[in-house]
């Protein structure tokens, strides 16, 4: 039987939005909210805080979950899931990445990621979801949006910033309704293995071509298998996002 753990990676210095692990949404600080909707999934005794604030360290003990403190100078957030994990320990097969900053984050998209490993072609797993034509083609064009594109075995061919695939012959503001498009959503799960050793990767030119680092693993070999959920999340990267997440919380009574 596959043994995973959940590991959520949180930092104090954010850009538009300090101290984000520890807003209030709600009456808890985000990063509770997260450990929770994550323990739905795994069970709380599987889920661990990877941090470089004694803050957030100190927050996490203090509602009950588990921390571990990590290096300040990580380039990604997978080599501090990396650091994390074998910090921790665990007798695991497979490491999962949570996003720190989605506090309503969905228990069964963490299932269907660990479900992703009854493949055992599979060395890292990821989620993806189908755009919704009604969206429109300049959402679709958005690079902050990325696509992926992928095999019939669900394996993931590639992800890009720009629109993949380009339909020759069509115009553009028939591609929605022409073509299924699918978006990337930036969880992952790795075996423990595979996570040691994409950490000691070079860049790849991909890579620095798109700022995605994902496309390091595709052009080392690994194979990426993809899940489809039909769930957008609510990520927090701005004012706006927080008050949104607060009225969330209201209306559904969090």
């Amino acid at each position: 039987m596959t043994k995973f753990i959940g590991i959520i990676p949180a930092r104090y210095a954010s850009g538009r939005l300090p101290g984000k692990p520890l807003l209030d949404i709600g009456g808890k600080p985000m990063i509770q909210r997260v450990f929770e909707q994550a323990s739905k999934a795994l069970g709380a005794d599987k889920v661990w805080v990877a941090t470089d604030d004694q803050r957030i360290f100190d927050a996490v003990i203090a509602f009950g979950g588990q921390a571990v403190m990590t290096s300040e100078n990580h380039r990604s957030g997978t080599d501090r899931i990396a650091e994390a994990a074998s910090k921790i320990g665990a007798d695991t097969d497979v490491v999962i990445n949570i996003q720190g900053d989605e506090p309503f984050i969905d228990p069964e998209q963490i299932k269907l990621l660990a479900n992703s490993f009854d493949s055992p072609e599979t060395d890292i797993a990821t989620l993806i979801r189908p755009f919704d034509p009604t969206e429109g083609f300049n959402h679709l064009e958005d690079p902050n949006k990325v696509k992926v594109v992928k095999a019939e075995d669900d394996r993931a061919l590639y992800f890009s910033r720009s629109v993949i695939p380009y339909l020759r012959g069509v115009e553009k503001d028939k591609w929605v309704s022409t073509h299924q498009y699918f978006i990337h959503i930036g969880m992952y799960a790795y075996r423990t293995e595979v996570l040691k050793e994409i950490t000691r990767l070079a860049p790849a030119p991909l890579e620095v071509a798109e700022s995605l680092e994902q496309l390091r693993w595709i052009s080392n070999g690994y194979t990426v298998k993809v899940s489809q959920t039909n769930r957008t999340t609510i990520g927090i990267d701005t004012a706006e996002d927080l008050e949104e997440a607060r009225r969330y919380c209201i209306e559904n009574n969090l």
